[in-house]
């Protein structure tokens, strides 16, 4: 008996010279965007317009960062849940991370470095703003296709404006063992689009609609582009909002960034008018992203498998 072709993510070019709405090009990628969302609701993209010494100092930064003492990551502070210094957590050793709000935005990265640094860190700033800045570059596109493989390019401007951006940069430490260990609890993100850029320590997997969880193994050079909750509700259940976790073996760190581009606060989520028929009824309530993470974060928020569909489902 042969043996079955593992389950892999498909893989997206973004980086087609062509790439312009209205293009052939684009018409090609688009369709390719809303089937793999349909199906995995993530996908593998090639996107070649983060320059080789940033996809490189990226990592170095991230080493750099959570090589600081502890005290001097604690002041990584935010009043919103996960947004700043993510750490010391018993059901999960391995992990810790950092948020940086509107990281492409020079003098927000500033902020946290002149925080972190006496003296400031000019190369750590330039290094993270750069990234995000491009990284937003291929968020908005991959939501400009969504919006446009449904025929909803009248709410484009609203969605587009409706979001902010939040990177978060994330250490696994190795668990020097061969056995596996859990790095990070199997969830959704909450989010509208994420975006991952890993180092080539493997640990990320991704859950299936039947339920099958597969390795996620991407080139050096690409990224993991995946929708949250929010997107999922904001298009009444059409694209999937894929379960994931990190898994991890060895002695090596694992290193990742993730760009988040998340619904502002007083911005209501709510399922357009042309996404509800008979086929498809309405799956939620409109809700405010904001106060419905104040819901997933409380114990019973976090215990729950569906919070969204607890929280406002129809």
């Amino acid at each position: 008996m042969g043996s079955e072709t593992p389950v892999r993510l498909p893989v997206i070019d973004f980086s087609k010279p062509d790439l312009k709405p209205g293009s052939p090009d684009w018409d090609l990628v688009r369709a390719e965007v809303r089937q793999a969302l349909e199906e995995f609701g993530c996908f593998e993209a090639k996107f070649d317009k983060v320059p080789v010494e940033i996809r490189k100092g990226i990592f170095s930064a991230l080493e750099e960062l959570f090589n600081l003492p502890l005290e001097t990551k604690l002041r990584n502070r935010s009043k919103k849940p996960f947004h700043g210094y993510v750490g010391q957590y018993p059901h999960v050793p391995l992990y810790e991370s950092m948020g940086i709000d509107d990281a492409n935005i020079i003098e927000n990265v500033n902020s946290l470095s002149n925080n972190l640094w006496p003296q400031g860190n000019q190369s750590f700033s330039k290094t993270i703003q750069s990234f995000s800045e491009k990284l937003s570059e291929l968020d908005e596109t991959i939501r400009r296709m969504v919006l446009e493989s449904f025929g909803l390019e009248k709410y484009m401007d609203e969605h587009m404006n409706s979001t902010n951006y939040l990177l978060r940069v994330m250490k696994y430490k190795g668990p020097q063992t061969s056995d596996t260990k859990l790095g990070l609890n199997a969830h959704t993100d909450k989010n509208i689009v994420t975006i991952l850029f890993q180092n080539q320590v493997e640990g990320l997997e991704v859950q299936t609609k039947d339920g099958q969880w597969i390795n996620v193994k991407p080139s050096p050079d690409s990224f993991i582009a995946m929708i949250g909750d929010s997107l999922y509700a904001w298009t009444n259940g059409r694209l999937y909002s894929a379960y994931h976790r990190v898994m991890m073996t060895g002695n090596a760190a694992r290193y990742s960034a993730g760009l988040f581009s998340i619904p502002k606060g007083g911005y209501i989520i709510k399922a357009p008018e042309e996404l509800v028929d008979e086929e498809h009824p309405l799956l939620f309530k409109p809700f405010d992203h904001v106060e419905f993470l104040g819901f997933y974060y409380t114990e019973a928020g976090q215990r729950d498998q569906s919070a969204l569909k607890t929280y406002c489902g129809v």
